[in-house]
Formats: C-alpha cells, sequence, structure tokens
C-alpha cells in the first residue's frame, strides 16, 4: 500500500455542490480508511477481479471507446476511492455499482484488487485522439493539470491524484467532460475550478495530449 496523506476538508462548490450539498472531497468515512489501511495482497485481488474484467478486460487494459477506464497500474489509493465512493454512493456508477458493493466485494477484497491492479504494467497501445490540437492540449496541460496529475501524467497516489498517461482518450473526454458540467460528484473541487471554462475542443485537446503522456515505469503505482 502506497503511503497517503488525509485530504483536507474541502467543500465543492457550484453545480455540483447543487447536486450533493455538504460534499467534502475525499472525506475520510470509516470504510474508506478501512481499506486504505488494508495490506493489500496482489495474488488474492487477481482471483477478486476476475468479476471486473468482462468490463475492464484481461488485464484491466479497460476499452478504446472509452465505455470502461485503463486501470493497470494506477494508484492504489485512488482505486480504493473510487471503489468506496460508489459503494457509498458519492459517486453514482450504476454499471459498477452491482459488482462493487457490500454484497460483492469485502473491504479487504478492495484493498487486494487495488494492490493487484497497482501491480499491473501499463501498456502503449490505448487509444489517443485525432492529434490536431496537441500544442493546445500541452499548454492548458502545463497550466491546469500538471501540478496535480505530474509532468508524465504518472498521478500521485499520496494525493488521491489519478495516474493519467495512458489513459483511453475517449474515457478521458467523457470524465473531464463529466466533471466540467457537475456530472461527476466526488470531483476534486480544484479540478472542476480548473476546467470549468473548457470548451469540448479544449476538452478533446487536453484530454488527447494525457492520452499520448507515458509515465516512467518507476512511478507506476507510487
Amino acid at each position: 500500500m502506497a503511503c497517503f496523506a488525509f485530504a483536507a476538508a474541502v467543500s465543492l462548490p457550484s453545480q455540483a455542490a447543487d447536486s450533493m450539498p455538504g460534499y467534502i472531497w475525499n472525506e475520510m468515512y470509516p470504510e474508506k480508511l478501512q481499506a486504505l489501511r488494508a495490506q493489500g495482497d496482489a495474488k488474492r485481488g487477481a482471483v477478486a477481479f476476475e468479476g471486473c474484467q468482462g468490463c475492464h478486460r484481461a488485464g484491466a487494459l479497460g476499452r478504446v471507446d472509452g465505455s470502461y477506464p485503463r486501470l493497470a497500474g494506477q494508484h492504489d489509493t485512488v482505486l480504493i476511492k473510487q471503489m468506496t465512493d460508489v459503494r457509498a454512493g458519492i459517486r453514482e456508477n450504476p454499471k459498477m455499482l452491482p459488482f462493487a458493493d457490500k454484497e460483492a466485494l469485502s473491504v479487504q477484497e478492495i484493498a487486494d484488487i487495488a494492490a493487484y491492479l497497482r501491480s499491473l504494467p501499463p501498456s502503449t497501445d490505448n487509444g489517443v485522439g485525432p492529434g490536431d490540437r496537441l500544442a493546445r492540449g500541452a499548454d492548458l496541460y502545463t497550466r491546469d493539470c500538471r501540478s496535480c496529475h505530474g509532468a508524465n501524467g504518472e498521478g500521485d497516489a499520496s494525493r488521491f491524484y489519478p495516474r493519467v498517461a495512458g489513459q483511453h482518450f475517449k474515457y478521458l473526454f467523457r470524465e473531464v467532460v463529466q466533471i466540467r458540467d457537475g456530472g461527476r460528484r466526488n470531483s476534486d473541487p480544484r479540478m472542476l475550478n480548473a476546467v470549468r471554462g473548457y470548451s469540448n475542443d479544449d476538452v478533446s485537446a487536453v484530454a488527447d495530449h494525457m492520452a499520448r503522456l507515458r509515465a516512467p515505469i518507476s512511478a507506476v503505482g507510487k
């Protein structure tokens, strides 16, 4: 398990707050804390993940059409946050909930799956965008995204910021739009503020840039 820092209590502004009053980004509720403190076992996680492969595919490679993200090499803290947020109803994901709810997975299994996914090598065959606005995407990423997601898209496990390098373009595009429009309710308010003024063309440009980033192997799962 990577070390993690407790997030400060940050209230979510704007339209997302309207859909979920009193929301605090990354609040450390008991189940999340329990999963973060558990010692995940990658071998057990590989078995527990078998029920997830129908969507996320073998090796957690996701789908190029953006319907499911690539999870291989993602930080365990990020994965635990997202799974427990779905279970708690903080992130609405009706497709995932039946596979992640308390009847399907124990808290220990969440930690195990996160350890397994973190251990997987990310591949370089992910889906990318049209490639026609990469300079604009690089500028936006440097200005608005780099301080959290890293120079190479490696993310930050201790701050619960996901690895975006090598993620599928269409998934990144969809999720940034969701965050911008207040549809992803467990978002960091700092990201919402960063992208609230983006046009769809801007989202496409920065998503294409992120999809093409290649974080060094040493940054995987750290």
